[in-house]
């Protein structure tokens, strides 16, 4: 009775249209009213606990980091250097802004701040060379999933977190796969590209020009390299490499590019700010939910119900897969990474699911959550940034939703690609 309450008030407020992180909030309130073990007080606490966590210190000041990008000319700097490379051919500048978004995800490690801080640059860009706009749009809205599967990535530190796992680890094992589903988004762009007929600008390659635009972007660069390289060199931790990023965001934004002045700074941590709160009152409540179903033995019966259907290592992260594509449509994915990692995880492990491969597996799967309604939060993004509309942007991305299903197969297949770097 106590998890039909849980859950019943949990989908009765977000049918009323309650944000997701209150709808947990009430349902735990009205659970703990009900039932004579669990109490507010005790649900404050494991809150509170649950973001007492160094690791977790990563996510704001990951998300300051990428506030600081976006708007400090790097994305600007990025998008030439990857124009060089593939801007000459078929659909080029569709390519070059997947490429583009490749490199701010991984330096922002958020999926909506790729989005926010490519496609106002790109999308009037790539309508004025000729693009259609819902096209062009879509491009943007579909990159920017790579920003929580390309390392550094938010949901990788939340599942590391939540899963017992090396975050490390994870930001490794995320590396190919983030590269491969930005290269199969590149394939379909080129082919679609040639059907439309959008040219590429038709330059022969210069080895001069390339030089000079590494020279351009150089310090954009290098950002990625000092903090994945200073985490797999055992420099410092991931949380650590956050705090890292942020002050050489700053210091090459206000002295080095200057695209961003003192006055404007504290606005932009002043929108990290608010990011973070978010995300936090999400993790906090996520976790005493979490608690809460942990206590009500859900994850063993949701386990003893998928291992009675399959004992099949594949055929179990494909029905997981299923339900995580199902659960994308519908909740944040910061919540559902820390609600159903709990769950999920022992289950994978006891069929011999390699964790850092489940954990890429399980963000990939939520990342397509990012372009698909009612949730979609890049949609939104997108939406607002193109002046399309939500169902118009929705339908326009789902050849793209496709290429990522297929990626995401791959990658259950093909457990190497996760693995080969650790």
């Amino acid at each position: 009775m106590t998890s039909f309450i849980l859950f019943g008030s949990f989908f009765l407020f977000l049918l009323l249209s309650v944000p997701i992180a209150i709808s947990l909030g009430l349902a735990l309130v009205i659970t703990a009213l009900y039932s004579p073990n669990l109490t507010l007080t005790f649900l404050s606490q494991s809150m509170v606990t649950s973001t007492d966590n160094f690791a977790l210190m990563a996510v704001p000041f990951f998300i300051l980091a990428g506030e600081i990008m976006g708007k400090g000319g790097i994305s600007s700097r990025l998008f030439d250097l990857a124009n060089v490379f593939v801007g000459r051919y078929t659909g080029g500048f569709a390519m070059a802004a997947i490429l583009t978004s490749m490199f701010f995800a991984a330096i922002s490690g958020s999926g909506p701040a790729t989005v926010a801080a490519i496609g106002g640059m790109l999308i009037p860009a790539m309508v004025a060379e000729g693009y259609d706009k819902r096209f062009a749009t879509s491009v943007i809205v579909a990159a920017g999933s790579l920003g929580i599967i390309i390392p550094p990535s938010i949901p990788l530190v939340l599942y590391g977190v939540s899963g017992s796992q090396s975050i490390g680890d994870l930001f490794i094992g995320g590396v190919i796969p983030g590269i491969f589903l930005g290269l199969i988004m590149m394939v379909y762009a080129y082919f679609h590209s040639k059907k439309k007929g959008y040219t590429g600008t038709g330059e022969k390659f210069s080895f001069k020009k390339v030089l000079q635009s590494i020279n351009e972007a150089k310090w954009s660069i290098l950002i990625p390299v000092i903090i994945l390289g200073g985490i797999y060199g055992g420099i410092f931790t991931p949380t650590e490499a956050a705090v890292v990023a942020v002050v050489y965001a700053t210091v090459i934004s206000l002295l080095v590019y200057r695209e961003m002045s003192f006055k404007e700074f504290p606005g932009v941590v002043r929108d990290a700010a608010l990011s973070s709160v978010v995300i936090l009152i999400i993790i906090g409540i996520a976790n005493a939910f979490g608690t809460v179903l942990s206590m009500e033995r859900i994850p063993q019966v949701v386990a003893e119900a998928f291992l009675s259907v399959t004992q099949n290592e594949v055929m179990l992260l494909i029905l997981i897969v299923i339900l995580l594509l199902i659960i994308g449509l519908f909740m944040d994915t910061s919540a559902a990474v820390i609600i159903f990692t709990p769950i999920l995880l022992p289950m994978a492990i006891e069929l011999g699911v390699n964790p850092i491969h489940f954990g890429i597996v399980m963000i990939v799967a939520l990342a397509v959550g990012f372009i698909t309604p009612p949730l979609g939060v890049n949609l939104f993004v997108g939406s607002s940034i193109s002046g399309l509309s939500v169902p118009v942007l929705a339908k326009a991305v789902m050849p793209f939703f496709f290429v990522l299903l297929i990626g995401l197969i791959i990658i259950v297949l093909v457990p190497q690609l996760t693995l080969f770097l650790l």
